[in-house]
C-alpha cells in the first residue's frame, strides 16, 4: 500500500539525493555503453536494480569502467537534468535553502553540475554535501535536522524511514518493482511539486 497523504511539509526540512533524483545520470551511462562498448540494445529499463552488478549480465570491469567514466569530472558535465527538476528547485530556493546530499566521494564537480542547472539560484543558497556512501547519508541528514528526504535508492529509503526521517521514493527501473508497503512514492518533478509547495499534498 502506497501513502496517499502526509501532513504539511517544513520546507527548511527538506533535502535531495542527486543522481537518479536530480541528475538523469543513467542516461549518460547507458549513452557510454553504447559509444565504446557497442552495447547499443542497452537501456535504463534494464536496470531493474539499484546493484547493477546483478542485472545487466556485463562483466564487472566493464561495468566499473562505465560507472568510472559515467562519474568523472567530464562525463558529469554532460548529465542532462530529470525533466522538471531545474523548474521546481528554482521555485523552492525562493523559500528555502536547497540541501543535497549525494552518495559521491566528492562534492566538487556536482556541485558545479547543481549551479549550472539553477543559474538564477544564489550558490550561497545551495548546499552540496559528498556522503561517499548512501549508508552514510543518515547522520548527515540528522545533523542538518532533515525530516524529508527524496532518494531513488529503496534500501536508503528504508534505513531513513526507520530511523524517523520520511523517504520520499523516486520512482526508477531499479526501483519500481521492489515491494515497499508504506512508502511514498514519487513519479516525477510535477508530483513532487504538488507534495512541497503548499498547493497541496494529495498523491492520486
Amino acid at each position: 500500500m502506497r501513502k496517499s497523504r502526509i501532513g504539511p511539509i517544513d520546507l527548511d526540512a527538506v533535502a535531495f539525493d542527486i543522481d537518479g533524483v536530480v541528475a538523469d545520470t543513467m542516461s549518460v551511462f547507458v549513452r557510454l555503453a553504447h559509444e565504446k562498448y557497442g552495447l547499443t540494445k542497452l537501456s535504463k529499463q534494464d536496470m531493474l536494480c539499484y546493484n547493477l552488478y546483478n542485472c545487466l549480465g556485463l562483466e564487472k570491469e566493464v561495468i566499473d569502467d562505465l560507472i568510472s567514466l559515467t562519474l568523472d569530472e567530464e562525463h558529469t558535465k554532460l548529465i542532462p537534468p530529470i525533466a522538471g527538476a531545474p523548474e521546481v528547485l528554482t521555485e523552492l530556493a525562493g523559500s528555502t535553502p536547497l540541501r543535497f546530499i549525494t552518495a559521491r566521494t566528492g562534492a566538487d564537480s556536482i556541485s558545479e553540475w547543481i549551479f549550472s542547472i539553477l543559474p538564477t539560484v544564489c550558490p550561497q543558497d545551495i548546499t552540496v554535501i559528498a556522503s561517499g556512501s548512501p549508508d552514510c547519508k543518515l547522520g548527515i541528514l540528522q545533523r542538518l535536522g532533515i525530516r524529508y528526504f527524496v532518494d531513488d535508492r529503496l534500501e536508503t529509503c528504508k534505513n531513513l524511514k526507520e530511523a524517523g526521517i520520511e523517504p520520499l521514493v523516486f520512482e526508477q527501473p531499479w526501483n519500481r518493482d521492489e515491494v515497499a508497503p508504506g512508502f511514498i512514492r514519487i513519479h516525477d518533478w510535477a508530483q513532487l511539486r504538488q507534495w512541497l509547495l503548499p498547493s497541496g499534498a494529495n498523491l492520486e
